[in-house]
């Protein structure tokens, strides 16, 4: 008999299962506030050089007549930002004065930024701008360094010491290392603490939902899957929210760190996998677990029953033939994990790659930023409605190769769209986005599902390495545009449709299906075709 047997004895999706899923899914939520933080601690504002130079009487009490008197103005009348005039130029005050032949220099009294939507950002802090403004991606492209080196080792971590411990620890982490980002005074220790913020995302993300879908049973992990997109959604729009009533990063910084040491705390509660706890030989500790449970649920009498052989019984079948190993070639070991495996590395790919090259520039739109991260979390509600449906009544493997590939023939048509509708190119975008965000959801859910139990951490860490590198790649497919507009988007929307075409033809349909516990179980009953 199948594990989940014995969670619908227990009460099925209960009182458990909802309180659990719920202090789980909080900080994913909050997890969507530090993936987009430097949308706003990392704003570029509207900033000119600074001239020390002593004004005249004339110009003491005329910062328009000193500016244009030190600083060269653009074609379309904005201040140079890189550039100031070696000597006030009082001529200029004068419209009919050239500026030709007029000799510039670097800034080198440092600049002057505009402060009216931001007061302060890392940008104005450190000058990260000019020749420093590179700088700015790097300190981005460190936290999704993190990221991916966090995905790798607290996949491993949590199939060697179980799911609680490396979540706990990663709670910590992202408290402290988050509250000490906002309190040093250096751009190398910002950096060293946003790589250690990164780490914790992985942490947090795949633990969680490892948890949620072994103490659910078959009909809620659907439900519950979508739910950690809905979070992760609700996070971008209260990113939004708080960014615009506190604008100083520094206490952007604390106040979306600061929960997740309410997260450490309250997460002691919280039971470990009784299904890692008896796949590890630990019955003792899974059984009391199980009388939790069965309390919470109001199931008292069928916990008391519980002994530790009536437990093998639902599990004995599945444990049978247990193979204990860490080894990443676990994940290759058969040919059809081999093909599960391969096969999830072009989805997790292609997935992030089109996704983070979409929607990680919000200040490309010309709008408000704020208003712009509250469209960009508001459009994945009814994708990831259509998806929820989609999931339950057709199924994984239909919905995400549908989101994956209409994703990227809107983002390839978008190409065909004249430059001066904007209205109708920002649209395409947001539906593009509001496709993958639905679609990378749906494909959580779709590989806890397709690894065992005793390698599905470790399966879905290897996974989000992947997604991780496609992260990486964004910017770098990104900058291919300088070479031909036409690249960017032609990579995303191919890459999209070639993830959609791969699920539809090699993976299968994990929808009501038991989870699989064991690589040795055999191919018809595992949620893979069998393969020769």
């Amino acid at each position: 008999m199948a594990f989940t047997e014995l969670l619908d004895i227990l009460g099925g999706v209960g009182r458990f299962q909802l309180i659990y899923t719920a202090l789980l899914l909080l900080p994913c939520g909050l997890l969507a506030c530090h993936n987009f933080l430097q949308n706003f601690t990392a704003a570029m504002v509207p900033h000119h050089c600074q001239h020390l130079t002593n004004r005249t009487k004339a110009t003491t009490n005329d910062s328009g007549a000193w500016l244009r008197a030190t600083i060269p103005f653009d074609q379309h009348g904005v201040p140079e930002p890189c550039q100031r005039f070696t000597e006030p130029q009082w001529a200029l005050l004068s419209s009919n004065t050239s500026v030709l032949g007029v000799a510039t220099e670097d800034c080198k009294d440092g600049w002057v930024y505009d402060r009216s939507v931001f007061p302060s950002t890392i940008v104005m802090e450190w000058d990260l701008v000019c020749e420093a403004r590179t700088l700015r991606d790097l300190a981005q492209s460190i936290y999704m360094a993190g990221v991916l080196l966090g995905a790798a080792v607290f996949g491993s971590l949590a199939d060697r010491l179980g799911r609680k411990v490396p979540l706990v620890w990663s709670y910590l982490q992202l408290a402290v290392s988050g509250a000490a980002t906002a309190y040093i005074d250096s751009f190398s220790a910002y950096c060293v603490f946003r790589f250690l913020m990164g780490m914790t995302f992985s942490g947090i993300i795949l633990s969680s939902l490892s948890l949620v879908v072994e103490w659910m049973p078959t009909q809620g992990r659907t439900v519950a899957g979508i739910l950690l997109g809905y979070s992760f959604t609700l996070g971008q729009l209260i990113l939004a929210g708080v960014a615009y009533l506190i604008r100083p990063w520094r206490w952007l910084q604390f106040v979306v760190s600061a929960p997740f040491l309410i997260f450490f705390l309250y997460s002691w509660w919280l039971p470990e996998s009784s299904r890692w706890l008896l796949l590890h030989g630990k019955s003792q500790q899974a059984l009391r677990n199980l009388r939790k449970v069965a309390v919470m649920n109001r199931r008292k009498a069928e916990g008391e029953r519980l002994t530790p052989e009536v437990v093998s019984s639902y599990i004995q079948s599945e444990f049978a033939s247990v193979h204990t190993s860490n080894s990443l070639l676990d994940l290759f070991r058969t040919p059809a994990i081999r093909k599960v495996t391969c096969c999830l590395m072009v989805v997790w790919f292609s997935n992030s790659l089109a996704y983070y090259g979409l929607a990680m520039d919000l200040q490309k739109f010309g709008l408000s930023i704020y208003l712009v991260q509250a469209l960009f979390g508001i459009i994945d509600i009814p994708a990831m409605l259509v998806a929820t449906t989609t999931m339950i009544y057709v199924g994984r493997r239909a919905t995400v190769a549908s989101f994956l590939i209409l994703a990227g023939l809107m983002v390839i048509a978008n190409m065909f769209v004249p430059e001066d509708m904007q209205i109708l190119r920002t649209a395409q975008a947001a539906l593009g986005k509001g496709c993958l965000a639905s679609s990378f959801i749906c494909v959580y859910l779709f590989t806890g599902e397709l690894y065992p139990t005793e390698i599905r951490q470790m399966g879905m860490g290897f996974a989000s390495v992947n997604a991780r590198l496609g992260g990486l790649a964004a910017p770098l497919v990104t900058t291919l545009g300088e070479v031909n507009p036409v690249l960017p988007p032609v990579g995303f929307g191919a890459t999209s449709i070639l993830a959609g075409l791969v699920v539809i033809c090699f993976l299968t349909e994990t929808r009501n299906a038991p989870l699989v516990e064991t690589i040795a179980q055999e191919p018809s009953s595992a949620p893979w075709p069998r393969v020769a």
